[in-house]
């Protein structure tokens, strides 16, 4: 399940990741979201990792989706994970977020964060290995569709089926 927190001004909320395991060690950026808990919705689930991976405090009716559905294939460098993934947005007040929520792994590898603006998701296409200077990659790489569902949603909506996709530092 991932999240994508939108504050007031519009900017999406992105995590520096990486993958300790390689040498160079690669990164990119991802949203919020994580894993769903036995006995968990995915709506609880989102609630929760919003509030473990930022600090903010949301509802589930302050949810919009789910936008999309996928599959996806990660490979790294100890592990290979499939998970079928669901979309969400939720909208935050422009403020400071709080990693004091990570898992000891995401505090190793979640090193740092920031806003983007819509412009600069659009500036990265799918696949595009350089969404910014550092050359790291945008993943999931259809954030800016996903932003584009969330307008005008409504609960009756179709989720949008995005298949299967790999998003890998080892190739799978």
């Amino acid at each position: 399940m991932r999240v994508l927190v939108v504050d007031a001004d519009g900017r999406v909320l992105l995590f520096r990741d990486s993958d300790l395991g390689l040498d160079p060690v690669p990164h990119w950026w991802i949203t919020p979201g994580g894993g769903v808990d036995p006995g968990e919705t995915d709506e609880q689930a989102a609630v929760r990792e919003v509030l473990e991976e930022t600090g903010f405090v949301v509802e589930e009716s302050d949810l919009v989706g789910p936008l999309a559905t996928r599959t996806v294939v990660h490979g790294f460098s100890d592990v290979v994970v499939r998970q079928d993934e669901a979309f969400w947005v939720v909208r935050v007040p422009v403020g400071e977020i709080s990693t004091a929520g990570h898992t000891t792994e995401e505090q190793l590898t979640m090193t740092t964060h920031r806003w983007w603006t819509r412009s600069q998701i659009d500036a990265v296409a799918p696949g595009d290995p350089t969404p910014d200077a550092r050359h790291e990659p945008l993943w999931p790489g259809a954030v800016g569709l996903v932003l584009d569902l969330a307008q005008g949603w409504s609960p009756i909506a179709a989720v949008l089926d995005l298949g299967t996709v790999e998003e890998s530092t080892v190739p799978v």
